[in-house]
């Protein structure tokens, strides 16, 4: 008896959740790269259900955790055929369809967070997300902070000559190889989910990433030392799909864009405090975590800003530095 009521309250349950996901007359799939306890994902989450309130139930939103409907490349380019309808995306792979945009995830670019912040909300950005519009037709919507990026090892990394011949994963985009190249080591692609992996059985030596993905990822299992080089000042861009974007009334696209602003400031605020707290638990788990002058790290790769990588103009360079 009790079997066939725990069965029945299944079967309830089973409905109800049904009939909450079908209440949107469009499920939106988003989809991006990171793990489900990320607070990308679980503010992505969040948003379907302030979504349904904005649209009156006409757009709801599905996520799509972990590489679950492909790698960062796939997805990128499931927007323009419809296969996702958002994403979270680095702007250096959002600069393969529209280089200027990939300055922002470009090394030693900002100052600080603070120089972070007013480049995102700058005219310099609109425009630059304006171009990327006109250059894909798929709509930028938000920036989320990703984080600073920091260097792994099994050896300290305190100056440019330790990264000497280290062979490095960096993601798929080829901007990622300029502060190896500018530091003597060697970049190696690599997809993210397979970057556990190939740390553990030694494929690559090194890997860079911010301190929450470090932890999520649980890096810190296979590397012994974390280098706080903080190169890259890094950023999701937040994407909807040309598709998806254009079958939408304006005024349910207002909805989305605000949504996905709102999404955006609470990933956010809880990526920037999980980086103050995170030092220290690392040093709990007996992790090795060097501070760093940055200094002859940043001089090594300025020299390569406006160089052959760069896929910005010496206009937007300036621009954006000269940005308070």
């Amino acid at each position: 008896m009790m079997i066939r009521t725990m069965l029945a309250a299944t079967a309830v349950a089973s409905v109800a959740l049904m009939a909450g996901s079908a209440s949107a007359q469009t499920m939106l799939k988003f989809a991006h790269v990171y793990e489900s306890s990320e607070p990308y994902h679980t503010c992505a989450v969040a948003a379907s259900d302030k979504l349904l309130a904005a649209t009156d139930n006409r757009y709801g939103i599905e996520v799509f955790p972990a590489s679950s409907l492909g790698k960062e490349v796939d997805i990128n380019e499931g927007l323009g055929i419809g296969t996702v309808d958002i994403i979270y995306t680095g702007q250096l792979f959002a600069g393969r369809a529209y280089g200027p945009i990939a300055i922002g995830g470009s090394p030693f670019m900002f100052r600080d967070y603070a120089h972070w912040d007013a480049y995102r909300n700058s005219d310099l950005f609109q425009e630059l997300s304006d171009g990327y519009t006109k250059a894909t037709g798929n709509h930028i919507a938000a920036m989320t902070y990703y984080g600073n990026r920091h260097v792994t090892s099994n050896k300290p990394i305190l100056k440019p000559a330790d990264m000497e011949g280290l062979k490095i994963r960096v993601p798929n985009a080829p901007l990622y190889m300029m502060f190896p190249r500018a530091t003597g080591a060697n970049p190696t692609p690599i997809a993210f989910a397979e970057v556990y992996l190939a740390l553990q059985q030694g494929t690559v030596d090194a890997q860079e990433n911010p301190l929450p993905t470090i932890q999520a990822k649980k890096f810190y299992e296979v590397q012994k030392d974390i280098n706080l080089t903080a190169h890259i000042t890094d950023a999701l861009l937040t994407i909807v799909g040309g598709p998806a974007w254009n079958q939408m009334s304006e005024e349910d696209q207002t909805a989305l864009g605000g949504v996905l602003k709102d999404t955006s400031a609470c990933a956010t605020d809880q990526i920037r405090q999980k980086e103050a707290e995170l030092v220290k638990w690392f040093e709990g788990e007996g992790v090795v975590v060097n501070e760093v002058d940055r200094g002859p790290f940043i001089e090594a790769t300025k020299k390569m800003h406006n160089g052959d990588m760069a896929t910005w103009d010496q206009e937007t360079y300036d621009r954006l530095q000269a940005i308070n």
